[in-house]
């Protein structure tokens, strides 16, 4: 059988691309934010709540983007 390439030799997307990309925006976002609420709280003296704080608004943003970047 003979392999399905295109003639200019590029290999076509799969979409295996797009969910790696959302991966990455979703952890990218809770890793950073979330790590800026720890420093928060370390700087502040407070319990750790800066840290959830900040988990929930790298996961928003990082869906943010994913939105923005995906729709037409």
């Amino acid at each position: 059988m003979a392999d399905n390439h295109p003639p200019d030799g590029k290999p076509q997307p799969d979409g295996s691309e797009t969910g790696w990309r959302a991966l990455g925006y979703l952890m990218s976002g809770i890793i950073v934010w979330g790590g800026l609420g720890y420093l928060v709280d370390l700087w502040l003296g407070l319990p750790k709540v800066g840290l959830l704080v900040g988990m929930l608004v790298g996961a928003a943003a990082g869906m943010y983007l994913l939105i923005k970047q995906m729709s037409p």
